[in-house]
């Protein structure tokens, strides 16, 4: 912590200059026909440039600094583009019409990070993703920065928002939903994120209050924007995690792009830093494509195709943790024999086609089929050895456990197999007019999922074997024999074929007025769920929900640039496969929607300080859950209870400071504090397991002034510990310790060869390329021990169990080549 207080301290003194720094500007310049006009002068106060004969245009422009932008061409009237501030790196787009009789001028004012949104959802810059250091690198990297947002698993790309859970977040990809495996079970198997952040334009994230457009999940939007290339580009991506390469190409006639992406990873490097000894050998592969063709200027069709593999095996040896208390250390040793082979094959497709009516109307069309096929096999043995820590001075390894509490063995078997097919068919469209936005959409959704469940849990300490703790098997060994069959302590066994359709739509209504001196905005909105589960020896059940949503905000006629937001609705989840199974892995076809009220108020206040643009941005939030689903959580893997049992309540409040505390640089400071309790069939409120209460998140970006093309990313998170889980059957009243607070910092420093800002002339072998750089990473900097679950291990003498934390990695070095041609 005295670090970070360091680090904070810096970056409200620091106060360096440095040369300009640039953002850009493109688009399609068009005529009132909506054809491309070429020739046309697009000029700023310092440079210029003109269309091509598509129409096409790329200025490049300083970043930070309000600026104006002219479109002018013989016999038609000039378009202005008024206070346009844009950061470091940002592309905007824009494509005007020009007109021949009548003057159109566009006012667009854009925040020091972005556009000021009044719709809360926050833009995130697409350098920042593909910069920021850390072990799973991407976007979900950088949510976790945010205040809202918290992991505590460096190995996931997993995330939960505002006290929710993994399950509860959506994520689309050009207005495409995208899903994730569903038997996850440890960190280990996510290789890779489904978002491939070398293809990535654009990043929108709203943390809740989000509009009826979004769909049905109680938590979060994740909203991403392929590019639609512009020219020819490739890129490449090389460290020992792995390597991702990118392609991005554009017809001559510029009615064809495309941009495609190659990923290989491999955690081997991260998980061996870890306690456990193990020969591990991951390899996770995927390829991903966008396509566009543009037929006409009235209609373009989109394709997005995804294939991974994740082939994850894995043979534990040994492994050593000492835990407990300076009066009380103990000590866990465990020796391993089998191993794990788990395989996760995901395939995905959709089309999509957009017809622009005119230009207030836009009709688009979307199909999406996704198929997985995942498989977890496991046989391993586990002896172990808990004891005492030995303190004898004169005893050479002191940390070895001498005095043994308990000795035994433990073996873990499962054969789980799951193939899920799920097939949408989507209809969205938008009509604007005079500042008035109509939009609607309607859903088709087709899942059919055949899961094959078998786990089990054998426990043998000091010779007999544990049986499961209910009535039937209560007994007093190994004082008294008990004859009974030999049981799991733990044990599921379960087939499931269950097919569920859905049909679902919105409409809602945006307008932005004045009144009075001041811009007032206002969304409306409506969501409509209906869903028929049924299979085999499943009772086919229908259930209906209807979710209102709301959405305003305000910006003062003020001196002070300030926006005010308020939204406020009913947000509702309707279970998924996973949310219908039982730990026993029954299916519960009459689960009910999770059902969330949600009130949002938040402020975005915009100002100079040290003669540069910062943005503070506060939101507080309350929610109230009903007909909640409760789960356990164990790593990343959820379990349901396959009930409307609970009811819950989450309250919290954040602030985010952004802006250049460095010039030409993008940093930013977030706090959060939230709070989340449930009542399990009225037993009385408990924390839940993201009951995650204070998050600190700092993202800084410096350089060396002397020598610029040295750059620093850091980013440094401090969250104190979640509810550290119960064992198996275990009364979760019973078992509310937590897990320590998570501390860490990833550290990366570069070196620019080639950039914006440096580039070479054609003699020079560097000439051929836009980026070139060379780095440094550190992660996990300060070496800190996070555990993100027990071990519960059982002690025969004193017959307690405890809970042994499982540490996360250790300070890892990595060394990162980036290239873009």
């Amino acid at each position: 912590m005295k670090f970070c207080a360091t680090i904070i301290l810096y970056l409200l003194l620091c106060h360096i200059t440095c040369s300009a720094q640039t953002a850009t500007i493109t688009g399609v310049v068009l005529d009132e026909n909506r054809n491309p006009l070429p020739s046309v002068n697009v000029t700023s106060e310092n440079t210029g440039t003109s269309t091509d004969d598509n129409g096409f245009y790329l200025l490049q422009i300083f970043a930070d600094k309000e600026t104006s932008i002219i479109f002018s061409h013989l016999g038609h009237e000039d378009v202005r583009l008024e206070k346009l501030i844009l950061t470091t790196n940002e592309t905007f787009e824009f494509n005007p019409i020009l007109k021949t009789n009548v003057t159109q001028i566009d006012e667009v004012t854009v925040s020091a990070t972005g556009d000021k949104k009044v719709t809360g959802i926050l833009s995130i810059s697409t350098e920042d993703v593909r910069k920021i250091p850390g072990a799973n690198a991407g976007v979900e990297n950088i949510l976790k920065l945010l205040p809202g947002v918290s992991s505590n698993n460096e190995l996931s790309t997993q995330y939960s928002v505002r006290g929710g859970n993994y399950d509860e977040n959506l994520v689309y990809i050009n207005e495409i939903e995208v899903y994730r495996p569903f038997l996850i079970r440890s960190a280990q198997q996510e290789g890779l994120s489904f978002v491939n952040s070398d293809m990535v334009q654009d990043v929108k994230f709203s943390a809740g209050g989000f509009q009826a457009k979004y769909g049905d999940k109680l938590s979060s939007v994740l909203d991403i924007t392929y590019k639609n290339p512009s020219q020819f580009s490739a890129q490449g991506d090389i460290s020992l995690l792995g390597l991702s390469t990118s392609l991005e190409t554009i017809s001559k006639n510029k009615k064809f792009s495309s941009v495609s992406g190659l990923r290989y990873r491999s955690n081997s490097m991260l998980v061996n830093s870890q306690q456990t000894q193990s020969n591990f050998n991951p390899a996770f592969t995927d390829v991903q494509s966008y396509f566009t063709y543009r037929f006409s200027e009235k209609f373009d069709l989109n394709f997005l195709g995804n294939f991974s593999v994740n082939n994850y095996k894995n043979e534990p040896i040994e492994r050593q943790t000492n835990f407990g208390t300076i009066d009380d250390p103990r000590s866990l040793t465990v020796f391993y024999e089998g191993r794990e082979r788990n395989k996760y094959t995901t395939t995905f497709g959709a089309l999509k086609g957009n017809y622009y009516v005119n230009d207030k109307t836009t009709l688009k069309f979307i199909s999406s089929l996704y198929h997985t096929v995942e498989e977890e096999f496991s046989d391993v043995f586990a002896f172990y050895e808990l004891g005492d820590i030995n303190d004898d001075s004169n005893n050479l390894n002191p940390e070895t456990g001498n005095d043994n509490r308990g000795i035994g063995s433990q073996f873990n078997r499962s054969r789980n197999n799951l193939d899920a097919l799920i097939f949408n068919l989507n209809h969205r469209g938008h009509h604007k007019r005079d500042g008035f936005l109509l939009e609607w959409g309607i859903k088709y959704t087709h899942e059919d999922i055949r899961d094959q469940l078998r786990e089990s849990e054998f426990i043998d300490s000091a010779g007999f074997s544990i049986r499961p703790p209910r009535e039937e098997f209560m007994n007093n060994q190994p004082e008294e024999p008990f004859e009974t069959p030999l049981v799991p302590y733990t044990g599921i066994d379960a087939t499931n074929f269950v097919k569920t359709n859905r049909f679902s739509g919105f409409l809602q209504m945006g307008r932005r007025t004045q009144w009075k001196s001041n811009d007032l905005y206002y969304n409306l909105g409506l969501r409509l769920h209906h869903w028929t589960v049924s299979g085999t020896n499943v009772e086919k059940v229908s259930q209906t929900i209807i979710s209102p949503r709301a959405q305003f905000a305000i910006k003062p006629d003020w001196d002070k640039d300030m926006l005010f937001r308020f939204s406020a609705g009913i947000y509702q989840q309707p279970p998924f496969y996973r949310e219908l199974r039982d730990s026993v892995g029954s299916i519960n076809p009459n689960v009910k929607a999770q059902k969330s009220f949600h009130v949002v108020l938040g402020n975005e206040y915009s100002f100079n300080l040290w003669e540069r643009p910062f943005t503070l941005n506060s939101e507080v939030y309350y929610k109230k859950l009903t007909n909640i689903n409760p789960y356990t959580l164990d790593d990343v893997r959820i379990r349901y209870a396959a009930n409307n049992s609970t009811e819950a309540y989450v309250y919290g409040a954040e602030m985010r400071l952004y802006g250049a505390f460095v010039p030409g640089t993008e940093s930013w400071m977030s706090i959060g504090f939230l709070r989340t309790e449930e009542n399990i069939n009225n037993r009385g409120y408990i924390p839940r397991p993201t009951d995650q209460r204070f998050k600190l998140g700092i993202l800084f970006q410096d350089y060396i002034p002397s020598i610029p093309d040295i750059k620093m990313h850091m980013n440094l998170v401090y969250m104190t510990g979640v509810p550290g889980g119960s064992p198996s059957y275990a009364n979760p009243y019973e078992f509310q310790n937590r897990l320590r607070d998570y501390k860490r910092a990833d550290l990366g420093i570069s070196y620019i060869f080639v950039g914006k800002d440096k580039t070479f002339s054609e003699e020079h072998w560097l000439h051929q390329f836009k980026n070139l750089s060379l780095g440094l990473e550190i992660f996990n900097l300060f070496n800190n021990q996070n555990s993100i679950t027990n071990t519960w291990v059982r002690d025969v003498d004193s017959k307690n169990e405890f809970a042994v934390p499982n540490f996360l990695t250790s300070r890892i070095f990595n060394v990162r080549l980036q290239v873009r041609l």
